[in-house]
């Protein structure tokens, strides 16, 4: 699954084009390296995003093409 629509199924950024513009600025890491929105997204990946002054990061837990709202949570969990 492409970077750019996990971070949108799995809520941690709300549009795919955000996601995308996210992205294309460097404000996306996956692994400690700059990705692409058009990266391949594994099971144990760590993605890192800069929101605004903080940085958050998560942990590829599952993948999924549609998932409802309330269970997205589920797919990533947080990392120090």
């Amino acid at each position: 699954m492409r970077l750019d629509k996990y971070l949108k199924v799995s809520r941690i950024i709300k549009r795919r084009t955000v996601a995308n513009e996210a992205c294309d600025a460097g404000r996306v890491l996956v692994n400690d390296k700059v990705a692409r929105a058009s990266y391949d997204v594994k099971v144990d990946d760590i993605i890192q995003v800069e929101f605004g002054g903080r940085t958050m990061k998560f942990k590829v837990v599952s993948l999924a093409e549609a998932i409802k709202k309330e269970d997205a949570a589920l797919m990533y969990i947080m990392v120090d």
